[in-house]
């Protein structure tokens, strides 16, 4: 039976499909296609999550980061930039769409343009997840991990309740910066500074 997870202000809402089998790739991303309006992920279990459109003001502040990435990818050269609208299929099966991302240019020209226009099937190198007001920390904590398992070179987790990043990297505890003007990603996105003033 395949288990639709919808994500409400509160608590997650559970629908069960009259289905044996989980959805195929194919069977996911039409469904996908037919919920255009929603942000749709999946577990590696095959958890179908769905949430709705983000509020405007974190709506607003995923566009100043993603924007500040893309700024900088673009002078950079070395990879390419994606907003919250992009999903990717990591190794593990999950489907996740972060909030920002960076992919090493040479892992990106190495996909099919299949790959490219459908979740491409790698972990980004680089992921942002922004704490929205429905989104539990450890969740998001749970999803950072995630990336790193799979690949994952450097996460920020941005809480605006706390004014608080937490900074990942393999292999080493989460670092917390509190209320930092701004974070750095070197080394592993070398110059990329995100600016937090129209951020928090």
């Amino acid at each position: 039976m395949t288990t639709l997870l919808i994500q409400t202000e509160s608590v997650p809402l559970t629908v069960n499909f009259p289905t044996s089998a989980e959805m195929t790739t194919a069977e996911f991303y039409a469904f996908c296609q037919a919920n255009q309006d929603l942000r749709i992920e999946r577990s590696a279990t095959g958890e179908v999550i769905v949430m709705p459109p983000a509020f405007s003001d974190t709506g607003n502040r995923n566009l100043k980061i993603a924007q500040q990435l893309a700024n900088w990818a673009d002078v950079d050269g070395t990879g390419e930039a994606f907003d919250s609208s992009a999903g990717f299929t990591l190794p593990n099966g999950a489907t996740r769409s972060p909030d920002a991302a960076w992919v090493r240019l040479e892992r990106w020209t190495a996909l099919t343009e299949l790959e490219q226009a459908s979740f491409a099937p790698l972990c980004p190198d680089f992921v942002v997840e922004l704490r929205s007001a429905s989104d539990t920390l450890s969740r998001l904590e749970a999803k950072m991990e995630e990336y790193l398992a799979n690949g994952a070179s450097l996460g920020w987790l941005i809480d605006r309740k706390t004014r608080q990043v937490h900074i990942y990297r393999p292999n080493q505890a989460p670092e917390v910066l509190e209320n930092p003007d701004t974070v750095s990603g070197d080394p592993q996105l070398p110059g990329f500074v995100l600016r937090m003033a129209k951020i928090w």
